[in-house]
């Protein structure tokens, strides 16, 4: 039972690194979430903005992983251009653009006051 729970984190983990070894977007992603971090320590923000900036992080990176697994799967279902394949592809970007937009969103209302406090405006 326990070796059961530790290979799923095993592969979890694996899934994890074939994302950001595969994507560029993701390795983005991934020095934006460091920025936000170093942000974050630097400016003192709250628990809950940290809570915040957490999530919208973790939404980012799920919806790349998301659209990662059903490009992946739509390209082994369909090796061929088909019409259908390309919509799923094309709306499975967009869930990860609404992500990123939002994530957006959650650091300039964290960040924002304070970076414009910080050069005087």
């Amino acid at each position: 039972m326990l070796k059961k729970r530790l290979n799923s984190f095993r592969y979890a983990f694996a899934g994890l690194g074939e994302l950001l070894r595969s994507q560029p977007n993701a390795k983005i992603h991934l020095v934006a979430a460091c920025a936000v971090a170093a942000a974050g320590f630097y400016f003192e923000i709250t628990t809950t903005e940290w809570c915040l900036a957490t999530f919208a992080v973790a939404m980012v990176f799920s919806a790349e992983a998301f659209n990662t697994a059903i490009e992946n799967l739509t390209d082994l279902a369909s090796p061929d251009y088909h019409p259908l394949a390309g919509k799923a592809k094309d709306v499975a970007a967009a869930a990860v653009l609404v992500a990123a937009i939002g994530a957006a969103a959650v650091g300039l209302l964290i960040f924002g006051p304070r970076v414009l406090g910080a050069i005087g405006l």
